[in-house]
């Protein structure tokens, strides 16, 4: 199991190269071919096929070759796929060709999001109900340094090397990753889930009971709802230090510090399932994710100075990247594994989604009210959702011992 885990995060890291360059590294490249903030704004479009993979989950849930193995079958030619595709990007980076640049970030983003649909299938094909925390904890701790390394590590290395040198290094990861799913080996998957997954048709036809189950409903709105409030916080967080400090102190903070605390609250949140039942793990994850919460919205009421700043950053993703696991590992726990990677993939598209309201009505509501109602309302939201954990004693499973 460790050797799996271990490959699991080698995967999951390779998912996370090309979003880290499309949220960041392409920012400072389109900065430095000087394009308006209203296009480089524009780009974040460029990570639709996250947003939407759901839609071909069943394909890549219902084809492969048994023999080869299932999963394997999408994740080998994906992670050859991308190194191609960086190799691609290598060519024509330096050359300024920015509608070719952004068409290979997109290419880039289909097939890293297909990848993930089968990494995920494979993760919860053979995990027991105490791996969960790990898995989801390598699942977090893998994409985040996927993205580190594919934004700021990238952006620094293409100083040295350039972009085309950076992306041949991309490239060089990707083809290790593909190395990595050469030797994993997949494990025997019981009958009836084998059945269910037999064509994108059959996983088509038990959907609809693995959405209607039991509590399915109350499963989709906790997911929905539990970084509503944060994601209101979060998009504002750095405009209003950006109003008290330089571009450099807040880049710190933020990208550096908080990075890293956002990793270590992974670890936490994985160590909390590790040691008690999911639903003691999640009521004490989502009070402490309460504080920072409050912290922020503090801030804008009795002034900021660079300690009590970055105290509170730390303390923010420290405590939302332990909530974030945690909430994961809550999602698997509630799969049907008859179609696994296709259950979790929609589940994982409606927690994306229910972070985009804030995230899309901050600006909006921060110009209209200001920050200090902004963070208040946020807070607010974050306190409320901890109503929605008095309904999950009714789930199964949740408050088993681990």
């Amino acid at each position: 199991m460790q050797r799996r885990f271990a490959s699991l995060l080698a995967l999951y890291f390779t998912q996370g190269l090309p979003f880290g360059f499309q949220t960041g590294g392409l920012v400072y490249y389109l900065t430095e071919h000087r394009l308006s903030l209203t296009t480089i704004g524009f780009a974040g479009a460029l990570a639709l096929p996250w947003l939407l993979k759901a839609l071909w989950a069943p394909l890549v849930e219902g084809t492969g070759s048994a023999r080869f193995g299932r999963r394997r079958s999408w994740i080998v030619p994906l992670e050859l796929a991308l190194a191609t595709s960086a190799v691609a990007m290598a060519c024509v980076v330096d050359g300024g060709a920015l509608r070719t640049v952004a068409a290979l970030v997109l290419v880039m983003n289909l097939f890293a999001a297909t990848m993930d649909i089968a990494v995920d299938g494979l993760a919860l094909d053979t995990a027991r109900p105490e791996d969960l925390g790990t898995i989801n904890a390598v699942q977090v701790v893998g994409f985040k340094l996927g993205m580190i390394a594919g934004g700021g590590l990238l952006s620094a290395a293409s100083a040295h090397f350039g972009w085309s040198g950076a992306f041949l290094g991309m490239a060089a990861l990707f083809a290790g990753g593909a190395l990595v799913a050469l030797r994993l080996r997949e494990g025997p998957v019981a009958a009836y889930e084998q059945e269910a997954r037999t064509s994108p048709l059959a996983v088509l036809r038990a959907l609809p009971a693995a959405i209607r189950s039991p509590g399915a409903g109350f499963v989709i709105a906790f997911i929905g709802t539990y970084k509503l409030g944060e994601s209101l916080l979060d998009a504002m967080y750095k405009p209003f230090l950006l109003q008290h400090f330089s571009k450099a102190q807040v880049a710190v903070w933020v990208s550096t510090w908080g990075a890293g605390a956002s990793l270590l609250g992974a670890l936490a949140g994985w160590l909390l399932v590790r040691r008690f039942a999911l639903l003691p793990a999640l009521t004490v994850a989502a009070c402490l994710r309460l504080a920072p919460d409050l912290a922020q919205w503090w801030l804008t009421t009795v002034g900021v100075a660079p300690l009590s700043a970055i105290m509170v950053t730390i303390t923010e993703h420290f405590f939302g990247g332990m909530l974030t696991p945690v909430v994961f590992a809550f999602m698997m726990s509630q799969v049907d594994r008859r179609i696994g990677a296709t259950h979790y993939t929609l589940l994982a598209t409606i927690e994306v989604l229910g972070k985009t309201p804030g995230a899309w009505l901050s600006g909006l509501l921060a110009d209209a009210l200001g920050f200090r109602a902004v963070f208040a309302i946020g807070a607010a939201l974050s306190a409320l959702f901890l109503l929605m954990l008095l309904p999950l004693r009714r789930l199964p499973g949740l408050r088993a011992a681990r």
